[in-house]
């Protein structure tokens, strides 16, 4: 591999692909009255990475489903508790539990 393949970063997801798993994502979603939604996340997070590459390494994204919906219960259990306020950090906790689980191949 030479220096400029190592320093390239790209996507290389076609727009055929990226509707195609948004579409199972939100059939996913609605058929299990959104319980399912976590599973359908990681899904398309899981295409988004796999198209990444970033110096010329593959990314691999290795959350689940199952772990998303466990997190899930633990956020809406703090809004509950905090009356709402949590949900100010959602999208930032969101935001690292991907970065947690995305990798180099």
């Amino acid at each position: 591999m030479s220096d400029s393949d190592k320093s390239r970063s790209g996507f290389d997801g076609g727009v055929l692909g990226y509707i195609g798993i948004h579409l199972l994502a939100t059939l996913v979603s609605v058929c299990t009255l959104f319980i399912g939604y976590p599973w359908a996340a990681c899904m398309t997070y899981r295409w988004e990475i796999k198209h990444t590459t970033i110096d010329g390494k593959r990314l691999v994204f290795d959350g689940t489903g199952a772990q998303l919906f466990g997190t899930y219960i633990k956020w809406f259990l703090l809004c509950i508790i905090t009356i709402g306020i949590y949900t100010l950090w959602l999208p930032v906790k969101m935001t690292a539990w991907r970065v947690k689980h995305t990798r180099f191949a």
